[in-house]
């Protein structure tokens, strides 16, 4: 799983840094079923499921990396293809996208997700 750090990720991270927008209290993690390859430019996941979106656990495992971690559960048969991380539970702005060969769940599977934002 390659995260890639969206084009509005970048502009939330500058608006922190120079005070213009607060961060977020939660990031969050959600997933979708629809096909595609990840792009700076997407500011959605392909097709999110219908599950809602998950708190992440953050922490910083080294002086430059954002890591979020978070496990969301199926709620019914489909296969997951992508994931990223928001800042709000539902709509909001996606900092950070994946996509992965589709991963067939069903009823009550998990995936745990883990995004690293590295600044390097």
């Amino acid at each position: 799983m390659a995260d890639i750090f969206s084009d509005v990720g970048e502009n939330l991270v500058t608006d922190y840094i120079d005070g213009t927008a607060s961060a977020p209290a939660n990031w969050h993690i959600g997933w979708g079923t629809g096909a595609g390859t990840a792009a700076k430019g997407d500011t959605t996941l392909f097709t999110e499921a219908s599950e809602s979106r998950v708190v992440a656990a953050e922490s910083q495992p080294s002086s430059n990396v954002n890591q979020f971690v978070a496990t969301i559960t199926a709620d019914g048969v489909k296969t997951i293809t992508n994931a990223g991380a928001f800042d709000a539970a539902t709509v909001g702005s996606m900092l950070l996208k994946s996509d992965f060969t589709g991963i067939a769940l069903a009823l009550n599977d998990k995936i745990e997700f883990t995004f690293q934002l590295t600044h390097s």
